[in-house]
């Protein structure tokens, strides 16, 4: 059986003797930590570092550590998350007709590849809604139009704090999600069919085709207001040439797109992900 751990994501001006502290703040409470990484932005001047230790020992209780942190926090002016490895994070999948990505996050789930559970899948259209049911998870079909986007929009919202979603992934979602819906849950990852910022917005492949690209990518990110501008999480590329059509473009991305977005929802869940200026650091 694995030990359960504590993780630590942390982002501060940078200054001498941060690791120190920090790892006195483990140390001294009887902590080992088993994992340390750490960046510093000299543009920004900012710090950022992800810690994991050992709950096995350490002194105090879980629900006394985000207090004590705190303490060593606030005089940092730092930025920080607590995560413990054994709380398995909800997901919901959000998705229209195209099902690759979410046949390959549902597959990767069923062989335990990610550390969370797919809790609910919710779509605009009724299409995959028999995917759901062979992998015995909730699926909501609910039909969005110009009319009722408000209304089901709500909707959405209330099956998130029903299941009690920690995160919001949209595999193939061909929805703008409102910036209401971002501010009630921010942690949303989407699967641009681009390496980003190439070609954002519709048909980017018929648009790199158009364009005679070489190379045509996929980008896993988070949703911000700004359509395909969030926190890049990652990104693979593949080489195409003249003879190419946007079939085989599409093709070739939509393997790109699977993988790709399994491993931002994989990095998220593992906290290796620290969001900062609209851009992330993502440690090993």
């Amino acid at each position: 059986m694995i030990e359960p751990t504590a993780t630590l994501l942390i982002s501060c001006p940078d200054s001498p003797g941060l690791v120190a502290k920090i790892a006195n703040f483990i140390y001294a409470n009887g902590g080992n930590i088993i994992y340390a990484d750490q960046h510093t932005d000299f543009a920004t001047s900012l710090f950022l570092i992800r810690v994991e230790w050992q709950l096995e020992g350490f002194n105090l209780p879980r629900e006394a550590i985000a207090t004590a942190f705190a303490a060593i926090a606030k005089p940092l002016n730092a930025t920080w998350q607590l995560h413990f490895s054994d709380s398995i994070p909800k997901i919901a999948i959000w998705v229209t007709k195209q099902d690759h990505c979410l046949w390959d996050l549902l597959w990767r789930h069923q062989s335990k590849e990610l550390p969370g559970k797919i809790s609910v899948i919710i779509s605009n259209h009724a299409h995959l809604e028999a995917i759901a049911r062979q992998f015995n998870i909730d699926f909501y079909h609910l039909l969005i139009t110009k009319e009722n986007k408000a209304e089901q929009e709500a909707k959405q919202i209330e099956l998130l704090q029903k299941y009690q979603i920690d995160l919001v992934v949209l595999a193939k979602y061909m929805q703008i999600v409102s910036p209401d819906l971002i501010g009630k849950f921010p942690n949303i990852i989407n699967i641009h069919h681009s390496f980003l910022p190439a070609f954002p917005g519709a048909k980017p492949y018929h648009r790199a085709h158009a364009r005679g690209v070489k190379i045509i990518g996929a980008t896993a990110h988070y949703v911000t207001e700004d359509l395909d501008e969030g926190p890049i999480i990652e990104q693979e590329v593949v080489r195409v040439n003249h003879q190419d059509t946007v079939r085989d473009l599409i093709r070739k991305g939509k393997d790109l797109e699977r993988l790709v977005l399994s491993r931002a929802v994989r990095l998220h869940l593992q906290n290796r992900v620290l969001v900062y200026d609209n851009k992330t650091v993502v440690f090993s």
